[in-house]
């Protein structure tokens, strides 16, 4: 039996940095990996296919380039769904050979097949032949991810009604797509089916998309994806899904008619991927959706086994995922990590993109927190004009008295990347005044922060002093 300081069960974004954290610390990883290629979900299926579909989306559609030259400008009229997979699986290739690459660099021994429990110290791996090889470690990392949910009375077939990771092994890009469920991944494939000119409709039973995103924002995106043509359907349910004799998917709904399309597509959670993994085994009880409680330092019940990323639930972030794993292996060993988790990022890859770090309004509402609004509006900016985005806005919160920076929102293109220089400040309790005093770069998108910090600065009664 090999015995091992660390064994980490999943090679997506959260096992893969978990692996390397610790081989940097001196010690003998493995990681499992039941799937005959690394990456897990995020390089297959989820975060890299999804974004690689989205560039190639909005290449291919000319869609950037519209408000400049016309809605009706295309750099290529008949988009195939190879045109997309072929951007799609270059980058899958490279990202699933970095990733074998840096293992082999940091000596973390690869380990292929199905692992599950036999006590809180080993696994057993099941490999494709049907034998089973067992392994010892001190330490364990369940890193697993995530798989769409697949409700029994949704009759998928693979072709037609789809979950949300076989998109791209369609034969043809949909005629029209019924997306059911308005998250994350729903809303993001929403937005690019209709910049590619599918009729969409999105259904969604809360009021309004990413309730836990700025309500400000999310109103420029809905109205956006209304402009290129997705009908949505808030406060709604589906009640019934059929396949009929000629061939539309027809869906009836819980308040309004019925409705039919040529692809269907369930969009409505994930679950953990633990039903393999013989948790009970060792004490480990998931949750109805297969994911994981853990601590503050992503300790299961059991103190040496871990949990992190998509398996234990919200936020399910690549970028997010990759600092637990780190997180959990530095604590494993007693390792100083200075990860802020207060301060985390979150990028939404719709058409518009969106981003946000730190509190939004209705939190600050909630909290009594007397705080002023900055806005600029990429349209006013001469760098928005150029790239022709007139939805684009960066929004700042800040606290009315101190000037301390609350909260960043963007959305537009280049908002992920846009929404760091925010992250910064705040990493350092800085106040709006630092956008004020410094000098950005001419023209850039960047100085959506000046532009919007003065105009928090001229909101405020007068005479404004700063606060030093």
């Amino acid at each position: 039996m090999s015995r091992y300081d660390l064994l980490v069960i999943g090679t997506g974004p959260a096992g893969q940095k978990a692996a390397v954290q610790a081989a940097k610390l001196g010690k003998k990883v493995g990681i499992v990996e039941r799937k005959v290629v690394v990456g897990g979900v995020c390089i297959n299926t989820g975060t890299i296919p999804s974004k690689s579909l989205r560039e190639a989306v909005l290449y291919l559609s000319g869609f950037r380039q519209r408000s400049i030259y016309g809605a009706d400008y295309r750099l290529k009229t008949a988009i195939t769904i190879e045109d997309l997979a072929f951007r799609t699986n270059h980058v899958i290739k490279n990202e699933i050979g970095i990733v074998e690459n840096q293992m082999t660099r940091n000596r973390v021994d690869m380990i292929y097949g199905t692992a599950s429990f036999v006590d809180s110290h080993r696994l057993r791996v099941t490999q494709a032949g049907g034998g089973s090889v067992e392994f010892e470690a001190d330490f364990i990392v369940i890193a697993v991810g995530s798989e769409p949910a697949k409700p029994d009375d949704v009759p998928f077939d693979h072709e037609s009604i789809i979950d949300t990771d076989e998109l791209l092994t369609l034969k043809h890009i949909p005629q029209s797509i019924v997306i059911v469920g308005g998250g994350v991944i729903g809303t993001e494939y929403a937005s690019m089916l209709a910049a590619l000119g599918v009729p969409v409709i999105l259904i969604d039973k809360r009021p309004r998309l990413l309730e836990f995103v700025d309500a400000e924002i999310i109103d420029a995106l809905q109205q956006q994806m209304k402009e290129i043509g997705v009908t949505l359907y808030h406060n709604e349910e589906v009640v019934s899904i059929h396949k009929q004799q000629d061939g539309l998917i027809h869906v009836q709904l819980r308040h309004a008619g019925p409705i039919a399309a040529a692809t269907l597509m369930y969009a409505i959670g994930r679950v953990g991927a633990t039903q393999d993994l013989n948790l009970g085994a060792v004490g480990i009880t998931p949750d109805a959706r297969g994911r994981v409680s853990v601590n503050e330092h992503f300790q299961t019940a059991i103190p040496h086994i871990y949990a992190v990323g998509d398996v234990i639930g919200f936020p399910a972030l690549a970028s997010t995922s990759m600092q637990q794993g780190r997180h959990a292996s530095c604590h494993a060993f007693g390792a100083p990590d200075g990860t802020d988790t207060e301060l985390l990022p979150y990028g939404i890859y719709s058409i518009p993109e969106i981003s946000m770090v730190g509190r939004n309004e209705e939190d600050l509402a909630k909290a009594d927190i007397p705080y002023g609004i900055g806005i600029a509006r990429y349209r006013e900016i001469a760098r928005g004009q150029i790239i022709g985005d007139e939805t684009g806005l960066l929004k700042l919160l800040f606290h009315r008295q101190t000037r301390q920076l609350l909260g960043v929102h963007a959305i537009g293109e280049g908002a992920t990347e846009l929404i760091h220089i925010g992250q910064a400040v705040m990493a350092y309790r800085g106040q709006i005044n630092y956008f004020v005093d410094t000098v950005f770069n001419y023209p850039t998108l960047a100085e959506c922060y000046k532009v919007a910090a003065l105009d928090g600065i001229n909101r405020l009664p007068r005479p404004w002093v700063p606060v030093t």
